[in-house]
């Protein structure tokens, strides 16, 4: 008898095992080898979008009448509150009358918090640039121009922001008292700012009327 008829069943078993082994290695080699790549792109991907992250970032500075002054990082659509609220809120002597805690931060902004005296000399400054502009501006076609006037070609008749303007501002407008003026710049803290003019009557105390009388002197 040959050896392959005494061993037929051994070597037919051998090559079946043979065949399944070269499958395998076929099919398991590039497997691992795709499966290894997919994990390096994945960590890859991860690392950009952790640097992208880093990116959609500001640095800004916060000084003044805050508790933790300081230079904090802050997402790129954060507005001036969150700063605040970031450094820990206001001190008791803060005044943010001045300022538009609704506005977007950029990239090395500097937010300073005025203290109640400053935003009063502030006050007393701007009433007396006032006084002085409209004492230097032409009064009729006969008098006198001074072309080194402030703002001389500009009338006096600037719209108020119902986003950016201070308590002072909102009470130079007819019917609005201090008490309203307040009730505006806290609405806007709380709500964010304004969408529309007529988003003025959702506060109490501003009607149909008031509103109608002031129109014409607001803008966003």
């Amino acid at each position: 008898m040959t050896f392959w008829y005494r061993h037929r069943k051994k070597l037919f078993l051998g090559s079946v095992l043979l065949v399944f082994l070269i499958t395998g290695l076929v099919y398991f080699i590039p497997k691992v080898s795709f499966s290894k790549e997919k994990k390096d792109i994945v960590i890859e991907k991860k690392i950009v979008e952790e640097k992208e992250m880093k990116k959609e970032e500001y640095q800004v500075d916060i000084k003044g009448q805050i508790l933790s002054p300081g230079i904090y990082s802050l997402p790129t659509e954060s507005r001036v509150i969150d700063v605040i609220e970031k450094a820990g809120g206001l001190t008791e002597q803060a005044d943010t009358s001045v300022i538009n805690l609704s506005k977007k931060i950029q990239d090395e902004m500097v937010i300073i918090i005025y203290s109640k005296e400053e935003v009063q000399n502030f006050s007393k400054v701007k009433e007396k640039e006032k006084q002085v502009q409209e004492a230097c501006h032409q009064k009729d076609e006969n008098a006198l121009v001074n072309s080194a006037c402030i703002n001389s070609s500009t009338k006096s008749s600037d719209k108020v922001s119902i986003n950016q303007g201070t308590l002072e501002e909102f009470m130079k407008l007819s019917g609005i008292g201090e008490s309203k003026a307040k009730d505006i710049i806290s609405y806007r803290e709380k709500n964010g700012p304004f969408q529309d003019l007529t988003d003025l009557k959702k506060i109490p105390g501003i009607g149909d009327a008031l509103f109608a009388k002031i129109q014409e002197d607001i803008t966003l």
